[in-house]
């Protein structure tokens, strides 16, 4: 009797295949190939100028690439537009104390709910008629410890706080990958350690990526970090792994341990 035949191997909830970006003779990104697993908390380091935030971009369709390829799954999105991006399941936090002022964290997050499911020309004229929406928009900022704030002004919330209201904002597309750059910048530390023990609690059914500069909590909170130097990938692996990487301890780490 034969054996069974193995289960075909799950490809990664996002990868890139020979990603490349330059602005005339600078090169941002060269021949970057990674993939990120379903469920990961990866986390992307590395110096400053090391191209992070251009990959991000490029991955979430602000950029074109001069060359490679884009993969969400099994399905190549290098040309699809950034709102066909989040369409598809990707999205990205954004800062929304520049565009959501005036509204309360309810208000903003029912909006993007509304948007989400087409019916947001119906926002305005009344809320009544976004119920089930306000609902859900309630159920994911209690998700991220915003509940008991979810009717102050915007404006009002601390800053961590608001940095929650970003990330429930993206929830509300109902990504399947979240794509996070500095979540924690400019935060104070005490409140820092709340936005990364929310995303810790985020459902295995989201895929994150995220830029940080904080070691402390990329050791922390990542599964696995991806190491990039002058627009290319140096290391990828576990945080034991990289710790214990001299290459990155030498452009990076500043040859201190961690883990």
């Amino acid at each position: 009797m034969s054996a069974p035949a193995a289960a075909p191997a799950q490809p990664p909830a996002l990868s890139t295949r020979g990603l490349s970006k330059s602005f005339g003779s600078l090169v941002v990104a060269n021949n970057i190939s990674m993939h990120v697993p379903q469920g990961a908390r990866d986390a992307l380091i590395g110096p400053n100028g090391a191209g992070k935030t251009t990959l991000i971009n490029l991955i979430t369709g602000m950029l074109r690439p001069d060359a490679g390829h884009i993969l969400l799954g099994n399905d190549d999105i290098t040309a699809l537009k950034p709102h066909q991006r989040v369409k598809r399941g990707l999205a990205r936090t954004f800062q929304i104390n520049t565009l959501f002022p005036h509204l309360n964290a309810l208000e903003a997050v029912t909006l993007a709910v509304c948007e989400e499911r087409g019916i947001a020309g119906n926002f305005w004229n009344s809320l009544s008629a976004c119920t089930a929406a306000v609902d859900e928009a309630y159920a994911v900022l209690g998700s991220l410890g915003l509940a008991a704030d979810c009717t102050r002004p915007t404006r009002e919330l601390a800053y961590g706080q608001q940095r929650l209201l970003e990330i429930a904002l993206a929830l509300a597309t109902k990504p399947a990958i979240l794509l996070l750059d500095e979540p924690a910048a400019g935060v104070p530390r005490e409140e820092s350690a709340a936005v990364f023990a929310a995303l810790a609690g985020l459902s295995r059914n989201i895929t994150v990526l995220f830029i940080e500069h904080d070691m402390n909590l990329v050791f922390r909170f990542a599964s696995r970090i991806i190491v990039m130097v002058a627009g290319t990938i140096l290391a990828e692996g576990t945080p034991q792994e990289i710790g214990a990487d001299a290459r990155v301890r030498e452009v990076y780490l500043g040859g201190a341990r961690h883990g």
